[in-house]
């Protein structure tokens, strides 16, 4: 009978962990912390089985068990996979779609692998496994197929982004020297200057600030096309890169509209002024439209590359081990 009750118990809590039910974990931990020792047919113990399905917040609990962290740690299963043969493993692919794009994907495969890193001794990174295999040559084979598909997504944004940088600096370049009203031949000035040069002078600022941010936006799409996409580079430089990239491309979007408005408002002053009200609301629309489509996954890249940690490490020490 109490063997059954064992089974049970064993049963609930995987079940608990795989679903990252973090309230439950804890509260065994705390009434039966013998349990962190007990392994399963593989020989893998819970926290082996919080870094395979990729589970932060039960893994966290590690950082609160002291000085036994590090005998934990030193577990091998049954295969000889220290805790860093199984990050380097892929998870299961429900836990890969939590996060959108594969390149965020591999960022947090690659966080995931730092953190076990961290908590082991330096020889543990160097063991090989019942097939042969270090850590580093595992995670490069396990993930191998997803760096690809990360490298894929980045160009396709960054190839689909630079052409429209391109078109955006063009017409900013060319409509520099188109000023509303024409140039005097004398002084090379703009005719409107005398009597809109308000007006004017935010028409050219806007161009030079949409023509500046394109450029840079191109430059960065530009350097994301021409990375070697080592596994490294997605942890922070190659989000990086795109953050900046949509984020300038965004600004000069918002820029050329603003300098598109005020040229066609120079040109109806003098006629039909009402008209240009309508037509600078009109142009407000793909500006929303290009938020609506990006501002979630640059919000989403740069919380994930720049924002909290994913593992939450306590500062207490709540257990108290059975002797």
């Amino acid at each position: 009978m109490k063997d059954l009750e064992e089974m049970v118990i064993d049963k609930i809590l995987y079940d608990a962990i795989e679903h990252g039910i973090i309230e439950f974990v804890d509260k065994i931990f705390k009434y039966r912390t013998g349990i962190i020792h007990k392994r399963d047919g593989k020989g893998r113990t819970l926290f082996s089985h919080a870094i395979v399905l990729r589970q932060e917040k039960i893994y966290s609990l590690i950082y609160a068990l002291g000085t036994r962290k590090s005998v934990l740690a030193r577990r091998h299963d049954f295969f000889q996979n220290n805790f860093l043969h199984l990050a380097a493993m892929l998870p299961p692919q429900s836990q890969l779609d939590k996060v959108s794009g594969a390149a965020l994907q591999m960022q947090r495969e690659l966080r995931w692998f730092q953190e076990v890193e961290s908590i082991l001794p330096l020889r543990m990174k160097k063991e090989v496994n019942s097939n042969g295999k270090t850590p580093s040559a595992l995670f490069s084979g396990e993930h191998k197929a997803l760096a690809k598909e990360g490298e894929k997504w980045m160009k396709n944004i960054a190839g689909s982004s630079m052409i429209v940088g391109t078109l955006i600096a063009a017409a900013m370049f060319t409509t520099a020297f188109t000023v509303p009203g024409g140039n005097d031949n004398k002084t090379g000035l703009p005719v409107m200057i005398g009597t809109h040069q308000k007006a004017i002078l935010f028409l050219m600022a806007s161009n030079a600030v949409s023509m500046f941010t394109s450029t840079t936006s191109i430059l960065m799409f530009l350097g994301i096309l021409t990375a070697r996409y080592a596994a490294k580079e997605f942890l922070k430089s190659l989000p990086t890169k795109l953050i900046f990239g949509i984020t300038f491309l965004f600004v000069s979007m918002v820029t050329m509209t603003a300098s598109f408005g005020t040229a066609i408002y120079l040109t109806l002053i003098e006629q039909v002024a009402w008209i240009s009200c309508p037509i600078i609301v009109f142009c407000a629309i793909p500006i929303a439209l290009y938020s609506l489509l990006q501002f979630p996954l640059l919000v989403e890249m740069i919380s994930r590359t720049y924002g909290h940690d994913i593992f939450d490490k306590p500062k207490e020490k709540p257990y108290s081990f059975e002797t």
